[in-house]
């Protein structure tokens, strides 16, 4: 009898939110043709490589003849300068929704720990809106085409993304909603 309290005690040590939410998943269709171009960055997860940034967080994409995708950011930073910086992605094959960028030199890009996960969770149907996340939860962003999102709309793209797990409590929102 003393065995299921301790049973019970080792289930719920391993218990956590994260491991009883949906499994994040990547869209099953991505049209790179139609993906690409401008993007507004409406929210983000906090990530080391955007402390400098308070606002105009853009990400441009273009196909390049390679099959690769150049990556260019840009945004506004603290200092009241503007920041950029550029990468490339490529495609997981057997997986359309997902990509792997690297802003690394090129020279380096055989070290598989210059990836990272950029895998489209969600999609609008036109195009006009992204959630990219990470399969370990770490990396969220919430995209559009528009410099600004509709407040609903981002509420529903925020629940989807607490669905999967996503701690959204540290979200930073880097754009106006209406």
């Amino acid at each position: 009898m003393r065995a299921l309290p301790t049973l019970l005690l080792i289930c719920l040590a391993f218990w956590s939110p994260a491991r009883a939410a949906v499994p994040v998943s990547s869209v099953p269709d991505l049209e790179l043709t139609r993906y690409a171009g401008h993007w507004y960055e409406i929210a983000h997860l906090p990530v080391s490589f955007q402390r400098q940034c308070v606002g105009d967080i853009t990400a441009s994409y273009a196909l390049r003849a390679d099959g690769t995708i150049s990556v260019h950011n840009t945004c506004r930073t603290r200092f009241g300068t503007q920041a950029e910086t550029d990468g490339v992605a490529r495609t997981v094959k057997g997986h359309p929704g997902r990509l792997q960028v690297r802003f690394a030199p090129g020279w380096l890009s055989w070290l598989p720990m210059v990836w990272a996960d950029y895998w489209v969770v969600a999609l609008d149907p036109g195009y006009q809106w992204a959630v990219v996340g990470d399969p370990e939860r770490k990396y969220l962003w919430i995209l559009s085409r528009e410099p600004t999102m509709d407040a609903m709309l981002f509420a529903g793209l925020k629940a989807k993304a607490e669905a999967m797990g996503y701690d959204l409590a540290p979200l930073v929102v880097a754009a106006p909603l209406r």
